[in-house]
């Protein structure tokens, strides 16, 4: 069998494991030198060497040659870059090319440095547990890690050297997992590679629906809110769910938001008009808000861009029929323009000039229900 043969067969058993419920287990073999044909040489350096802070920064890897066995650099590392320390251990190739057609190219790849018998793999402190329980997982089939911090650097990790099954795994016990404010934020942080876009989409989507739910409440957790960074912003007035006294709340908090958050009027600028201003719903602004805002020169906005986005609600508020239309040319206007949980309802007004000067006011009124009601039997006559 050539290496294109061994390549499509290896690949199609890491395809046939990740979408198993039950992955083979080889734990024996793991770091056993009666079972291992190769060696596995670990170069930990620092990651502040490597250019970054954190596992997001080393979420990509560089292949180099080297003199004495074959090199793999998987940290943006140069080649001076000084070594912590190292790590050895035993690998046996046919169990790491099966699970990962990364370790498959490596080992098969038809060149001399494929017929050595160890392998050097440079990578950040950072990712050292991240990758141990990787190669841990590439016999067992199993994760083990509990802790959110740890199961994200090995979803990272299993991304890099293309372990779907592991990919999976970590993506389900972190949606397992209970949800916190702090691991939220950490999940929407997440770099995302296209390879593990499918993986972490569920992830996100969890996170942002617990942060809209804790707090929709706004006038309640206002404190705490203004404290969040951009990403759990975005997350909580996105959602339809948010209760507050009106909509021109929404646009004062994110203003005041921004303000605090970013002291430089660029970042300032470009966050607030990019990022927050959609998230704004301007229909269902009170006309003396939308005014105000109108006449406002504040330096920390773009008056062009508010007055873009208020004329837009405008023009979908006075002509109904093009309303169908305009929501379905963009999902993202149809999220603008739909209507919160609001406290207290903007009263509308109608006026005519034709055939006599006359105007009809329109009001959502809120009628307490009696307790005794809800206990009425479902059926007859109120």
């Amino acid at each position: 069998m050539d290496a294109g043969e061994q390549s499509a067969t290896a690949a199609g058993m890491e395809l046939d494991f990740s979408h198993s419920s039950v992955v083979p287990s080889f734990e024996f073999p793991f770091n056993s030198a009666n079972f291992s044909d190769r060696l596995l040489r670990i170069e930990i350096v620092a990651s502040d060497d490597a250019g970054g802070g954190s596992a997001a920064d080393c979420a990509r890897h560089r292949e180099e040659k080297g003199d004495k066995g074959q090199s793999i650099d998987s940290s943006p590392t140069t080649v001076c870059t000084a070594v912590l320390r190292e790590k050895t251990i035993y690998i046996n190739s046919a169990i790491l090319a099966a699970r990962s057609p990364f370790f498959l190219k490596l080992f098969s790849n038809g060149m001399k440095e494929s017929d050595q018998t160890h392998t050097i793999l440079r990578i950040v402190d950072l990712e050292e547990n991240a990758l141990m329980e990787l190669l841990s997982f590439m016999y067992s089939g199993k994760v083990t890690a509990t802790v959110p911090t740890l199961l994200l650097g090995i979803l990272m990790a299993a991304d890099k050297f293309q372990v779907v099954s592991c990919m999976r795994q970590c993506s389900q016990l972190l949606t397992s997992l209970p949800m916190t404010t702090e691991s939220a934020l950490l999940y929407l942080d997440f770099p995302c590679s296209i390879s593990m876009a499918g993986e972490v989409q569920a992830l996100r989507d969890a996170a942002k629906e617990f942060l809209a739910n804790k707090y929709k409440d706004l006038a309640k957790f206002q404190d705490e809110v203004m404290n969040l960074p951009l990403a759990g912003i975005e997350a909580i007035f996105a959602s339809s769910d948010l209760q507050v006294g009106s909509e021109n709340v929404i646009y004062d908090f994110l203003l005041k938001w921004t303000c605090a958050q970013y002291p430089k009027f660029e970042d300032r600028h470009k966050i607030f008009c990019s990022r927050l201003l959609p998230l704004v719903r301007f229909r269902h602004m009170s006309w003396r808000k939308l005014r105000e805002v109108l006449r406002c020169v504040d330096n920390n906005i773009d008056h062009d861009e508010v007055t873009k986005f208020i004329a837009d609600a405008l023009l979908y508020e006075a002509y109904p029929s093009s309303q169908q239309s305009i929501l379905a040319a963009d999902a993202a206007i149809c999220c603008q323009f739909a209507e919160r949980t609001y406290k207290y309802k903007p009263v509308k007004v109608v006026v005519f000039h034709q055939p006599c000067p006359q105007a009809i006011v329109y009001m959502d009124l809120f009628v307490p229900v009696p307790s005794c009601w809800l206990d009425l039997p479902s059926q007859g006559n109120l």
